[in-house]
Order: C-alpha cells, then structure tokens, then sequence
C-alpha cells in the first residue's frame, strides 16, 4: 500500500467520541470521590505531618514477602521492557498485568485510580495531539469529519499516542505494589544495597518526611491570612502578600532545617542512619523475580516478532 487513504465522517461521531470520554473521566473521579468519603467517616482528620507512601507495609501478600532488592530489580526490570514495547496492544497487556500486581498485593484500587487521575491531564494531550499533527505515511489512514475538513486525524498518530497512553498507565500501576508494600526506610535501603549512593538515599527520606510538613505549614499559614481577611485579587497589594507568604514560608522552612540537623545530631547522627537487618533471601524471591523478567520478555518479544512492529 503506497498511498494515504481517507474517509469522511458525520461530525456527530466526533461529538460523541468526545462525549463519551467526558463521561468515563467524570465516571473515574465520581468513584474516586465516593470511595474516599467511605474511606474517611468515622476517621479522625488527618495528620498532614505524616507520608502515607508506605501506608500498607503492614500487609500480607506475596508483594509484602518479597525481598524488597529482588522487587525493586523485578518491578523496575519489567517497566523498562514495557517501556521497550510499541504497540497498543502490548501496553493493554501491561496495564493487565499492573492491575493484576495491584490485585495480588491487596492494595485499594482507590489509591491507583487517584495516581491514574492524576496523570489524565497531561496523558489526554498525547491522544488529542499526536493524531493531528502526525505526519502522514504511505498506507496511513486519515479520517476527516464533516464541517472541520481542514483537521485530518491519523489513525497512526492514535495508535502512538495509545502505546504512549498504556505504557504510562502501566508502569504508574506498577509503583503501586513496588513502594506501598514496605516501608520507605527499608526501600531505600534495598535501593543502598543494589548501589544507589547513601547520600541519595537519606536525601529521599528526609525530603520525603519534611516536604508534607512544610505543606501543612503552608497550609496553615494561608488559613492565618484569610482568617485576617485576605482575599485574592489581581492587584499589587495581593501580589505583596503573597510575596510576604512566600518569603516568611521559605524562612520558617530553613529554620526548621536547622532545628532537624541540631535534633539528628543530639540523637547520634554521623554521616548515616542506622539499617537494620531487613533483608533475608529465599528460593520465592528469586522465583518471583524470574517470574516477572520473563514476563517482560515474554511481552517485549510478543509486541517485537509477532504484532511485527
């Protein structure tokens, strides 16, 4: 086939495409909202000081059990040759598998909508851009809709841009099961031992802890300011306020940094934090990594000889 084919549709199809996709992303967050209103009745307010990364670590599954080094070389091995694949079909499968991992861990699917939800914005712009401004091939097949014929949509820049879409979807599944299922101390320790720089490590944890207590800083202080009657306005006045907020924040933030350095020195910090024996090895580690790896080739070679991409 050496040229571009093409075909006219009604611009309704385009309308309710539109629609449609409207409709399951406001379906996607309505569920969200419901299930995190179940999730907090009864609950006392939350302590914004306090990560919930790890928040299941306490968990019992076959995630839980694993040797978080042989997870991490796992999960991380198996991103990067999804990551690899280029067909639609094979980031499908992906996203199958990242749903099954977060399945097996026990983990609320809530947590993983919400991270999904996240991304939906900037994901959105791969399937509404990259179908326009895909250039055509010979053999691609263009679509033009009534009323809007200047605007051709490549079936080929969709195709992209939903390989694009799924292997995203995938690998953000796959962090899931990779760092809710052990504490983040014990992460980054795996992580120290596979030969990431100890600085690196505590630089995670501590950013990790304190970021949510400067926000609950943050927070507290514009509560302060609109307490005070502060409104915000597109006017000077605002923007000197706001230059305040920012400056005494960063202050209250480097003093803080001192006060934590002086308590880690108090309590005996040289140079490292304490690693306690968290790792023990057994034939399920290894058969769980193997497992994982040749399902990643599996995929890789499934997308590569038989889709023929």
């Amino acid at each position: 086939m050496s040229e571009t084919q093409a075909m006219q549709l009604p611009l309704i199809y385009l309308l309710l495409a539109v629609f449609l996709c409207g409709t399951l992303w406001w379906l996607a967050l309505w569920t969200l909202k419901t299930a995190s209103h179940r999730h907090q009745e009864g609950q006392q307010e939350r302590d914004w000081s306090v990560p919930l990364i790890d928040s299941a670590a306490g968990g019992d599954s076959l995630f839980h059990r694993w040797d978080v080094r042989f997870k991490l070389v796992a999960l991380l091995g198996f991103a990067f040759l999804v990551v690899a694949t280029r067909s639609p079909w094979s980031a499908l499968l992906a996203m199958l598998l990242g749903l099954l991992a977060v399945r097996l861990a026990r983990l609320p699917f809530a947590r993983s909508l919400r991270r999904l939800l996240a991304m939906s914005g900037f994901l959105a712009m791969f399937l509404l851009i990259m179908p326009l401004t895909a250039v055509p091939h010979p053999g691609d097949f263009l679509l033009t809709f009534s009323g809007i014929d200047f605007l051709r949509f490549n079936l080929r820049g969709l195709s992209l841009a939903l390989a694009i879409v799924g292997k995203a979807c995938a690998v953000a599944l796959l962090m899931e099961p990779l760092l809710a299922t052990a504490s983040l101390p014990r992460t980054v320790e795996g992580l120290t031992r596979l030969g990431v720089p100890e600085k690196v490590g505590q630089m995670i944890l501590l950013a990790h802890r304190y970021i949510f207590v400067f926000l609950e800083e943050a927070r507290r202080m514009a509560t302060g300011m609109q307490v005070r009657g502060f409104q915000r306005r597109t006017s000077m006045q605002t923007l000197r306020v706001m230059g305040n907020y920012l400056g005494m924040l960063f202050v209250r933030s480097f003093e803080r940094t001192h006060r934590v350095y002086d308590a880690m020195q108090a309590r005996g910090y040289q140079g490292r934090f304490p690693a306690p024996a968290y790792f023990s090895v057994g034939k399920s580690d290894w058969l769980h990594t193997a497992c994982w790896l040749l399902l990643g080739l599996l995929l890789l070679c499934f997308d590569r000889f038989w889709l023929g991409n």
